[in-house]
């Protein structure tokens, strides 16, 4: 598809799904809360005569944008900060309402390609993590945590199985000399758990566990989905895709609840595409889309993605059973 990329570098996760779920329309008004390397923003604005405001909490986010913005001029905004805090940043701009959001959870391939950035164990680089420019480092955490809280966050952030025999490796390696790299951080991890036969990294759960904690991203994400139910007009679509098991929930569960389906229905119960009474919603997904086989094998970091979307109905419309 034309504009499928902003560069060589960035391939857009499940971009027909998105395009598909979100049904850009002429004249509509969409937000990309996760502009990253703008390939969702890009290929929205390719497909209809729209507006689309993009926010980022990464600077150089921003930056990369705005030569998308200036080949539409008046069509696409750019906003810094943080989604979770959209409806304040977008009425700081005089919108109130849209008719479609998509959100692309998680760390973008250019923060993680990065290894300035401190996101990835595969590249060494200062141990920093933060999607933003401000906040607590992750070198601040592994070096300041007491073993027990360290423990606790690669437990409920990575569900990382090992969580206390890491943290007491990272306690006691800290207090030969400062954990400030990547490279040191991954290779503490290693000397505590052997590789994984799946192939994946044995630093993977706990990388993950420190960016979620550092970037307040669970935390971002229940604010966003409370803020894009108050934003979306009538019959506006909100498409979320995640990539791990706590984002899912989280979207699983917020949408079912928008939907009056708080204590919903098996998966192949139809019911699931109908609003319960009370519901303001219609859900447009009655269980998570993945990746085709294709996508998956020729861009490997889609491999876990999920896509969950729903639709405000009309006032007339949510009361019906």
């Amino acid at each position: 598809m034309s504009g499928a990329r902003t560069d060589p570098g960035h391939v857009p996760v499940m971009l027909a799904e998105v395009l598909a779920a979100l049904a850009p329309a002429d004249g509509g008004v969409y937000l990309d809360g996760t502009f990253g390397g703008g390939g969702y923003a890009r290929a929205i604005l390719d497909a209809a005569r729209c507006t689309v405001w993009a926010i980022d909490r990464d600077p150089a986010a921003i930056q990369r944008g705005a030569a998308l913005a200036a080949r539409h001029p008046g069509r696409l905004h750019l906003l810094q900060g943080e989604f979770g805090d959209m409806v304040d940043l977008l009425a700081a701009a005089g919108v109130t309402a849209l008719d479609g959001i998509v959100l692309d959870l998680g760390v973008s391939s250019y923060q993680l390609d990065d290894p300035a950035r401190g996101f990835s164990f595969r590249q060494d680089g200062p141990l920093d993590m933060r999607m933003g420019n401000h906040g607590t480092t992750a070198a601040e955490l592994v070096n300041t945590l007491p073993e027990k809280a360290l423990a606790d966050v690669l437990y409920e952030f990575g569900e990382e199985r090992a969580s206390r025999r890491i943290a007491k490796a990272i306690v006691a390696a800290r207090q030969e000399a400062p954990i400030v790299t990547t490279g040191r951080l991954s290779a503490i991890i290693r000397g505590v758990l052997p590789p994984d036969r799946s192939g994946i990294d044995p630093a993977t759960r706990s990388f993950q566990a420190l960016r979620i904690k550092v970037n307040d991203e669970l935390g971002q994400i229940e604010r966003a989905l409370d803020q894009a139910t108050r934003l979306l007009a009538p019959h506006g679509r909100l498409v979320v895709v995640s990539f791990h098991s706590l984002e899912d929930r989280l979207v699983k569960r917020a949408m079912a609840e928008a939907a009056g389906r708080a204590a919903g229905p098996s998966r192949h119960d139809p019911r699931g595409l109908t609003a319960r009474p009370g519901g303001r919603f219609r859900l447009l997904t009655t269980k998570a889309q993945r990746p085709t086989a294709r996508e998956a094998r020729d861009n490997p970091r889609s491999r876990s993605a999920r896509l969950r979307a729903m639709q405000r109905l009309a006032p007339s419309e949510g009361s019906q059973p």
